[in-house]
């Protein structure tokens, strides 16, 4: 297995993908950047840990540890807006959430580099994806496929006002069977916190390319505000005040309410 492509075994029919905690960037990548905070301030911060019971649960996670900033494994690689008409980043981003230039003038990617980029991170990351489901699917009538995600409670620049605590994306319902929605809801409204059904994210690229529920795969993004689990800065976030540390004591209420989402997919997963 590649180094920086870490795949975790389970024998559950659910499958957990971390597309954006990585935060590695090749050193010749990075020579070109405006800035290294820059290039991680969008990572989903401290997600791996958030959910580092899951294989506890028979769950099978894949995470790369490249940044999201080198290649992002979650847009759709034809470079086709997920949102079309709202402010997003690219397969290969240029810009930060809040609209700020990551490359210095004349240094971001072009056509041939982003292939490169493609064909070393992006596919195998997708080529392990499908490898599990297809494992998990010989073994299991159906699987879930749950991508894991974070945000910034507010990003002017992709969303107005505060984001709610959990954001579930479905693809307007056609990536997953209803009741995994509703199960999942569930579990997330009993926990106190607020929650939106597709709503400003309603699944990236992954979501929508698996989630084939006639097929056995029902996929599901969950978007979390950051504040749910870390402190957030008041202001704009900036190198001294972003990521903040990662509290065990702050995140234990969220990792509660976790476990009984992933436990609810692996209800709906059952004959």
């Amino acid at each position: 297995m590649m180094d920086w492509l870490q795949v975790v075994r389970g024998e559950a029919p659910l499958v957990v993908s971390f597309p954006h905690t990585g935060t590695d960037i090749p050193a010749d990548i990075e020579g070109r950047l405006v800035s290294p905070w820059l290039a991680r301030k969008d990572a989903d911060w401290w997600i791996e840990r958030l959910y580092d019971f899951a294989p506890a649960l028979g769950a099978t996670t894949v995470r790369t540890a490249i940044s999201r900033t080198v290649i992002d494994v979650n847009r759709d690689p034809s470079g086709a807006s997920l949102y079309p008409g709202q402010a997003t980043t690219e397969l290969c981003p240029t810009t930060t959430f809040d609209g700020e230039p990551l490359y210095r003038e004349g240094q971001a990617p072009d056509a041939a580099e982003i292939a490169r980029r493609r064909a070393a991170w992006f596919d195998p990351y997708h080529a392990a994806l499908q490898a599990e489901l297809k494992r998990l699917l010989e073994r299991h009538h159906r699987v879930v496929l749950y991508e894991a995600h974070s945000i910034r409670s507010h990003v002017p620049r992709l969303f107005e006002g505060e984001l709610p605590n959990f954001n579930i994306g479905t693809n307007s319902g056609r990536s997953c069977d209803v009741t995994l929605t509703a199960a999942v809801e569930e579990a997330c409204d009993a926990s106190g916190f607020s929650r939106v059904t597709d709503g400003r994210f309603k699944g990236g690229w992954t979501t929508r390319r698996y989630g084939r529920p006639d097929d056995g795969v029902h996929a599901i993004q969950m978007e979390l505000a950051c504040r749910g689990y870390m402190d957030e800065p008041a202001g704009p976030p900036t190198p001294q005040t972003w990521p903040t540390p990662y509290d065990p004591d702050r995140a234990e209420y969220m990792r509660g309410a976790l476990s009984h989402v992933l436990k609810a997919c692996l209800d709906f997963t059952r004959p």
